[in-house]
């Protein structure tokens, strides 16, 4: 028999019992924007594939499986050891299914002019500055999980960071998710300020542990005015039947600067949704990412950069490793509006393909607009280069360590676009860590 498809209707019960207990109630700014998301989610509908932007990506797993609240009770679960990417963080923030544990986090010894605060604590201080940005730097848009989001936001961190000040060292925000009794959906929801002037480094780090499906259904807004640098990082390493639904907006100011980077290991179903607006002469971007997927695993980046004003800048680059029966997209649109001259924008993908099973649908885009610019896009897929595993060999190299050094040396291209050293070592590490055995054939090779 065929399985029931379900409805947003059905996603949203069980949410209006507790949505007393969401955060910010009382505030009736946010009450009104949380209404306004519910009903054009409700009004959306769930994606299907007769929508462009998913037509690559089906929501099977919500046809089988039906996501409850998560609960305190959910977030209080004991975790042994915090998994953190970086030794060095200028502050750590820890979700355990989208509660925050203050006793795991560390945010002591900040320097003057960085905030950062769980959204919950945030709202309840009554920060004004947050009414003025949250939910107005994506505006209106048809986005379906960005509209859910917007009604359920449970959690998720504020960050702002004032203007003229200088962050050396990353700030880290992990998300633990699994180890419960039935699946479960959490809405984190980030929203970062760089003011004028100032830079800093956010690394965002999702994790999945145990056995167990969950939903994570994250919203972030990204506002960097003029002259300022924001390093925005993120990376997925999620269980085997998580879903998790990203969707990102960024405005980028007058001789701005936003790098972003994105890796995703493993997850059932993961979607990163990311919209970047180059508001003012001098704007740029650089928005990159890997992904490593096998079994039947299914990674989905779709991107959309708009060059809004002359003389802005953005390259984009993903890469990615498929194995087994594992699928990915890849969705990329530059455009470049009506009198945006000299704008530059460079977007390139491509995958690797381990078997025969493995697909990927790349779909690049350039609309332009205007005259006087300069873009470019790419797209390719392949297999290993027989020539360059065949001289791997005949240096005494065992197959399976050489399929895995060229696989790390395919991917490091795009791991290198990370400018912050201690990030980029640890997403090496991720990939290192993914690959078939490698330590042990390292260790194997070089002790013979």
């Amino acid at each position: 028999m065929a399985r029931q498809a379900i409805s947003a209707d059905q996603l949203l019960q069980g949410f209006d019992a507790g949505k007393g207990a969401l955060p910010g109630r009382g505030l009736p700014w946010l009450a009104n924007l949380r209404a306004q998301g519910r009903e054009r989610f409700r009004t959306l509908g769930l994606p299907t594939a007769k929508l462009e932007a998913w037509r690559y990506t089906r929501l099977r797993p919500f046809e089988d499986t039906q996501f409850r609240p998560a609960t305190e009770a959910d977030g209080r679960i004991n975790v042994d050891v915090i998994p953190a990417l970086l030794k060095g963080a200028a502050a750590r923030i820890v979700f355990i299914n989208g509660l925050y544990r203050q006793e795991l986090s560390n945010v002591a010894g900040l320097p003057a002019g960085v905030s950062i605060e769980p959204l919950a604590k945030a709202l309840a201080a009554g920060s004004g500055w947050i009414a003025d940005h949250l939910g107005r730097v994506a505006g209106e848009t048809p986005q379906a999980f960005f509209a859910l989001n917007t009604a359920l936001m449970d959690s998720g961190v504020v960050v702002k960071i004032a203007r003229g000040t200088s962050l050396d060292l990353p700030i880290e925000i992990v998300h633990v998710s699994g180890l419960t009794d039935r699946p479960i959906m959490y809405s984190p929801r980030n929203l970062i300020l760089v003011e004028e002037g100032a830079s800093a480094t956010v690394l965002v780090h999702h994790v999945g542990l145990g056995a167990g499906a969950y939903f994570v259904n994250g919203a972030t807004e990204v506002d960097v005015r003029d002259g300022g640098s924001l390093r925005h990082y993120t990376v997925e390493a999620e269980s085997i039947d998580a879903i998790n639904l990203a969707t990102a907006h960024v405005r980028v100011g007058r001789d701005a600067h936003y790098e972003a980077f994105g890796l995703a290991v493993g997850g059932r179903l993961s979607r990163s949704e990311v919209s970047i607006r180059l508001a003012a002469p001098g704007a740029s971007c650089k928005l990159n990412g890997a992904y490593l997927m096998r079994g039947a695993e299914h990674c989905d980046n779709t991107t959309v950069i708009e060059h809004l004003a002359p003389h802005t800048s953005s390259r984009e680059v993903f890469k990615g490793v498929l194995d087994d029966e594992s699928r990915a997209v890849f969705q990329g649109r530059i455009v470049v509006h009506k009198g945006a001259q000299k704008s530059d924008g460079h977007q390139l993908s491509k995958a690797l393909l381990l078997s025969a099973g493995a697909e990927i649908d790349q779909k690049p885009e350039l609309e332009i607009y205007t005259d006087d610019v300069k873009c470019s896009h790419g797209a390719a897929a392949g297999q290993l280069d027989a020539a360059q595993l065949f001289y791997l060999r005949s240096r005494g190299i065992p197959e399976a360590l050489a399929r895995n050094l060229l696989v790390q040396a395919f991917l490091a291209e795009a791991v290198e676009e990370v400018s912050d050293i201690g990030v980029r070592e640890a997403m090496m590490d991720k990939v290192v860590h993914w690959l078939p055995a490698q330590c042990y054939l390292q260790e194997q090779w070089r002790g013979r």
